[in-house]
């Protein structure tokens, strides 16, 4: 049974009580929001959601029924306010609140800086946003906003970055309403196959049950933003085609949007010949992460190089995403933190 907020207030008061009493607030905030059931989901179970905006902004926040009081420097509290604020307007608009959507409400407000004026804006509200018949899809850090206005603006992106920074997901959300609003014909979605050599003739099966282990991310994505049966009948209609990348290869692809994922592991050649397929009224997304290049030693990236020879060139963005963009789970944005800070292995031969 749901804990109501008077119960999650409790809790969280409680909770208080096992710490060490903080110096005396510099300024002190009370928000009051009208609706009981999206001020309950904003508190969140056992008061989560207020204890994630206290750790990330170093305030005290307590409820009390529909009011909020948050407590701290005046900076945090202007922080906190508008966090709650965007969050309970979410909550509004019926949609469930998880520990990234707390996550992203923070990154957001962070990103804008502090707004001392009154501002009743929520405060994710200057990120973009993906608007699809079964969810609405918003930038939760600012390379993701960034990638979702590049997205919309030119007809070739690069997302490139980090495991987990939502770039395959937000390329996948942007098709998927190309798609609905009929902006294009058809989804494309590809990726290198069993690394970059696509030795598909190694693996038992049809041609469906090779490729299919190395295209579920994209698969994934695809049933988590649109409802199961469209995507059914549209994969059965050949209106979404998801194929290894050898299959791109003489075709030009018109009135679509094409999605490449895990784009290190292309060659040069097979990069080239992606990008080539481009054809009349189609967008194109090019994804992935140079630090996780599984092909043959001395091989060049395909990716690599695509950035550096199309670096400027009018039509095509380039999205970067780090550490910081990493919206899966806390720890991830460490892990990845860490490796990019390890010093490079020396190559094979060295000492």
């Amino acid at each position: 049974m749901a804990k109501s907020v008077s119960d999650s207030s409790s809790l969280i008061s409680r909770r208080k009580l096992d710490r060490e009493p903080l110096s005396p607030p510099e300024t002190q905030v009370v928000v009051a929001f009208d609706d009981n059931r999206a001020a309950s989901a904003l508190v969140g179970p056992y008061g989560q959601n207020l204890a994630r905006i206290e750790r990330r902004l170093a305030v005290e926040v307590d409820s009390r029924g529909n009011h909020i009081t948050i407590s701290g420097s005046r900076e945090g509290c202007d922080s906190a306010r508008r966090v709650l604020e965007a969050l309970y307007a979410q909550a509004m608009s019926g949609s469930d609140l998880s520990q990234g959507d707390v996550d992203g409400a923070i990154r957001a407000v962070i990103a804008q800086g502090s707004l001392f004026e009154f501002d009743s804006k929520p405060a994710a509200g200057a990120f973009e946003a993906v608007n699809l018949r079964k969810r609405l899809v918003r930038a939760r850090t600012a390379a993701q906003d960034s990638y979702i206005r590049a997205l919309k603006r030119h007809e070739l992106v690069f997302g490139i970055g980090p495991a987990g920074t939502g770039k395959t997901w937000l390329a996948v959300a942007h098709a998927a309403q190309l798609f609905e609003r009929k902006e294009v014909d058809k989804i494309i979605l590809t990726r290198p196959a069993v690394e970059a050599g696509e030795r598909l003739g190694f693996l038992p099966g049809d041609l469906r049950e090779k490729v299919d282990p190395y295209l579920r991310p994209i698969y994934d994505a695809l049933y988590d933003l649109m409802d199961a049966r469209i995507v059914e009948r549209a994969m059965q209609s050949g209106e979404i085609e998801i194929a290894p990348l050898a299959f791109m290869r003489g075709r030009t692809l018109t009135n679509a949007a094409i999605i490449l994922d895990e784009a290190q592991n292309t060659t040069s050649m097979q990069m080239k010949m992606f990008l080539t397929r481009l054809g009349e009224n189609s967008r194109m997304i090019v994804t992935g992460d140079p630090s996780q290049v599984d092909l043959p030693n001395g091989a060049t990236s395909g990716l690599s190089e695509a950035v550096r020879l199309l670096s400027g060139v009018e039509g095509i963005a380039q999205v970067n995403f780090t550490a910081e963009d990493v919206i899966r789970h806390e720890l991830v944005a460490r892990i990845v933190a860490a490796y990019e800070g390890a010093p490079p292995k020396p190559a094979r031969g060295e000492n």
